[in-house]
C-alpha cells in the first residue's frame, strides 16, 4: 500500500468517527458530498475522495515524528473545510455536477446547499477538537483551531478576489499568485503547520512546513488550472470554471504575452457577457500560440522545488518523506490522485 493510500484509508475512519451518532437531513446531506450515500440516504461505496489539502497533514506529521495518527484530526478539519468551500462553490459556479453526480444545490437548492456549506464548516471546528483525543497538549489544538480559523477566512479573501477577476479582463500575474496564495494555499499551508503542531514539532518547522504547504498549494492549483483546458481532471475540462471567465495562469499568460491581434480578439472573447462552448476552443489555441501551458507548468513545478528545498534543511528521515514526496509530485499531477 502506498503511503497516499494509506492516509487515505485513516481520514476516512477519523471522518466516520467525528459524524459517528449524528442523524438527519443535515448530516444526510454531508455524507452526500462525502461519497458515503446516494440522494436518498441509501449507504454508496465511491471511494476516498480525499483532497491533496488534507493529506499534507499526516504527510507533515509523519515526516517528522514517523507516526500519522497525531495529526487525523487536523486532517479531518481540513478535508471539512474543503467540502465547506466546494458545496459553496457550486452554487456560486451554478455547477450541475460535482465530482461525478449532482451537486447538493442541484438536488436540493441553494438554501440547503448554503446551509450544508456551514454544516461542513462548523463540523470542521469540531474535528479539530479531537486532537486532545490524541494526546496533543490543550495549547496546541487551541493554536491549531485558532489557524484553521485563519485560513478559512484567508479562504475566502482569495475566493472574493477569484469572482472579482471575472469581471476584469487584465489580471497580472502578481494579483493571481497573491489570490491562490490565500484561494488555495492558506488551507495546504494550515494542513501542514496543522501536523507539525500534532507532531510535536518546534517553530522553526512549523514556519518552514507552513510555506512548503503554501507553495505546494499553489503549484496544485496552477496544475488544476491547466488541466481544466487541456488536462484530464477527474471528469475533463471544467467547462463552468472556463465559461465563467475564471482568470487562470494559463489564460493571464496569454492576455500578456499574445499579439495585438490576439489580445484583442481574447479582450471581445472575455467581454461576452455569456461565454458559450465554441469560444473555448479559440481561447486554447491563441494560449497554445503563446506557450502558456509550458509557462504554467514550469511555474508550478518551480514551486514543487522551492518546497522541496526548503525542508532539506530540517535534517529529517529520508524514509519518513516517503508520503510527503508522493504528494509533492502530485502537485503537479492533481488527476492521479483519485487513482492512487
Amino acid at each position: 500500500m502506498s503511503a497516499i493510500s494509506r492516509y487515505k484509508e485513516e481520514l476516512e475512519q477519523e471522518l466516520q468517527a467525528c459524524f459517528a451518532g449524528r442523524e438527519g437531513f443535515l448530516f444526510n446531506l454531508l455524507r452526500y458530498q462525502l461519497g458515503w450515500t446516494d440522494q436518498d440516504g441509501n449507504p454508496e461505496q465511491t471511494g476516498s475522495r480525499a483532497s491533496f489539502h488534507a493529506l499534507l497533514a499526516p504527510a507533515v506529521c509523519e515526516a517528522v515524528s514517523g507516526d500519522i495518527k497525531p495529526s487525523l484530526p487536523v486532517a479531518a478539519a481540513v478535508e471539512l473545510v474543503y467540502h465547506f468551500s466546494l458545496v459553496h462553490g457550486d452554487v456560486q459556479a451554478g455547477r450541475v455536477d460535482a465530482q461525478s453526480r449532482p451537486s447538493i444545490w442541484w438536488i436540493w437548492g441553494p438554501s440547503q446547499a448554503i446551509n450544508a456549506g456551514d454544516g461542513f464548516h462548523a463540523m470542521a471546528r469540531v474535528a479539530m477538537m479531537r486532537l486532545g483525543e490524541q494526546g496533543v497538549p490543550p495549547e496546541r489544538v487551541l493554536a491549531a483551531t485558532e489557524m484553521l480559523d485563519r485560513s478559512c477566512l484567508a479562504m475566502c479573501e482569495g475566493q472574493f478576489s477569484d469572482l472579482a477577476f471575472q469581471d476584469r479582463l487584465l489580471v497580472t500575474t502578481g494579483e493571481y499568485d497573491d489570490m491562490i496564495a490565500l484561494k488555495t494555499g492558506a488551507l495546504t499551508a494550515c494542513a501542514a503547520a496543522g501536523g507539525i503542531l500534532a507532531a510535536g514539532g518546534n517553530d522553526d518547522q512549523l514556519a518552514t512546513f507552513r510555506k512548503a504547504g503554501q507553495n505546494l498549494g499553489k503549484a496544485w492549483q496552477i496544475s488544476r488550472d491547466v488541466a481544466d483546458f487541456w488536462g484530464r481532471c477527474g471528469d475533463g475540462i471544467t467547462a463552468s470554471n472556463v465559461l465563467n471567465k475564471k482568470k487562470s495562469l494559463p489564460l493571464i499568460h496569454a492576455l500578456e504575452q499574445a499579439g495585438t491581434s490576439e489580445k484583442r480578439e481574447l479582450g471581445t472573447i472575455y467581454m461576452k457577457r455569456v461565454l458559450e462552448g465554441r469560444d473555448m476552443s479559440r481561447v486554447i489555441e491563441i494560449m497554445d500560440s503563446t506557450g502558456a501551458r509550458a509557462y504554467s507548468e514550469e511555474r508550478a513545478a518551480e514551486l514543487v522545488s522551492l518546497a522541496m528545498a526548503a525542508i532539506e534543511g530540517e535534517a529529517l528521515e529520508d524514509s519518513h518523506l516517503t508520503g510527503f514526496k508522493q504528494l509533492a509530485k502530485l502537485a503537479v499531477e492533481p488527476a492521479s490522485l483519485a487513482s492512487d
